[in-house]
């Protein structure tokens, strides 16, 4: 069964770094009009896979009397993806396109509004 295991986690890693290779970081291009349309995202991932312990069969059992006992598995894969923006293609000219996160404008803005507040408030403020 180890082996199994063993077989079974490699094949998934394997099919995790085949879903994240370069090639699909580019979307399918896509045509309005007279202009294409190439879109891009960054593309994260990362995976892992376990083992197992114990004693096998011809071992001594821990306890006497006891069978000899075991445990093992896992495996495990997370990925990201992110537009970062798009190719426009009109008329023989490639313009980029950058795609603008507004969400991380807007928290970095209140960060440092915060922090701008907090300095004046120690300048400023009463000891």
């Amino acid at each position: 069964m180890g082996s199994e295991l063993s077989t079974k986690a490699m094949q998934t890693l394997d099919d995790a770094r085949q879903s994240i290779l370069g090639v699909r970081v580019f979307g399918e291009a896509y045509e309005v009009g007279d202009v294409t349309v190439i879109p891009v995202s960054v593309v994260r991932g990362g995976g892992g896979a376990g083992g197992g312990e114990g004693q096998g069969p011809n071992d001594a059992p821990a306890v006497e009397g006891s069978a000899p006992q075991g445990s093992g598995g896992g495996a495990g894969f997370g990925i990201n993806a992110r537009p970062v923006g798009v190719y426009v293609v009109k008329g023989g000219e490639v313009e980029w396109q950058p795609a603008v996160n507004r969400m991380a404008a807007v928290i970095g803005g209140q960060v440092v509004a915060v922090v701008a507040l907090l300095t004046i408030r120690k300048i400023f403020g009463k000891h």
